[in-house]
């Protein structure tokens, strides 16, 4: 789905549709009630957010996992692989699965630790254990009861915060803000941060960068099917690239031979590079064409040790790093 916009900014149609949002949360409050978390014989890292649409959860994930390894554990992803087809439990091999199958994100945590997809988190993470993770990584999943986080982030895109401050459907939220910052442990802003939430929980900051930049100076027509493609277009913008035209589809959009072909040609018109990011690339198949270039990037902490103390919480992660 595209995010309506009217969930930017509070409005008439945002107050007639919030009795909607206050029945969306009270059912997810009564969900959370009625529910006893399954705790994993491992830490389990949750990283959520407040929003529906792209926060920048599975960099922060990816971040995450690099960092873990490099503390010498064995950490596992787990995702519910939306977009795909499996339902898990399944251990993602991303040379036999594709994005329709298992979802876009999970192919990417795929190449950094081994990642399982499940729609129920409480399976997935007993396969990742039986299958020797010291430590679960969840890419979403915060608001889900069914599970036990021992160390919760909530992401914030920095630029958006969150939105008109509305729950579903009458703004982004899917829940309030109130009763998420009660349960997490930290907050992670993504890109300049502009709109700080009230809240006395750590927060943490972090941008994203290129990982090769070599479109500076280039005409190119970019294209994303992310929570936020704007975000995308501005990210090129920023790089130095002379972005000439640019197509926003669906958060996880499936891309079909005609689609891609249509934006050949609109490129070709344009004399531009065809460019996406690292998310799409997967969905264009097994190696993204070599006509289209990928923009990839990684997540820059401002304060790495502050991200440490956190994890230093973890009596897993706290016996490694001090030994």
């Amino acid at each position: 789905m595209r995010a309506p916009e009217f969930w930017d900014k509070d409005g008439a149609t945002a107050r007639l549709l919030a009795p909607l949002g206050l029945a969306y949360h009270l059912a997810g409050v009564i969900r959370r009630a009625t529910t006893t978390p399954w705790r994993a014989a491992v830490p389990v890292i949750c990283v959520g957010n407040l929003v529906a649409g792209g926060a920048g959860k599975t960099p922060v994930v990816l971040s995450l996992l690099a960092l873990l390894k490099e503390r010498g554990l064995r950490p596992a992803a787990l995702t519910r692989g939306y977009g795909g087809s499996e339902a898990g439990p399944l251990l993602v091999r991303p040379g036999s699965h594709d994005a329709p199958a298992v979802g876009d994100e999970a192919l990417l945590l795929a190449e950094v630790a081994p990642t399982w997809v499940a729609r129920d988190r409480v399976a997935g993470a007993k396969a990742a254990v039986s299958a020797g993770a010291e430590v679960i990584v969840m890419d979403d999943g915060f608001q889900n009861p069914q599970l036990h986080k021992d160390l919760s982030l909530l992401v914030i895109d920095s630029a958006y915060g969150l939105g008109n401050g509305r729950v579903m459907p009458a703004g982004p939220l899917r829940e309030t803000a109130a009763s998420g910052l009660a349960r997490a442990d930290a907050l992670a802003y993504i890109g300049e941060t502009e709109k700080n939430l009230a809240s006395e929980l750590p927060s943490l900051r972090a941008r994203l960068v290129p990982c090769d930049n070599n479109l500076a100076g280039r005409r190119v027509f970019a294209f994303a099917g992310i929570g936020r493609p704007e975000k995308f277009f501005t990210t090129l913008r920023d790089l130095g690239a002379e972005v000439v035209g640019s197509e926003a589809f669906a958060d996880h959009q499936t891309y079909d031979s005609a689609t891609l072909e249509r934006l050949r040609e609109a490129a070709a018109a344009a004399k531009a590079q065809l460019v996406t990011t690292a998310k799409d690339a997967v969905r264009l198949g097994p190696e993204p064409p070599k006509d289209v270039a990928v923009l990839d990037v990684s997540l820059a902490w401002e304060d790495k040790d502050a991200l440490l103390r956190l994890l230093e919480r973890l009596p897993l992660a706290s016996a490694r790093t001090t030994a």
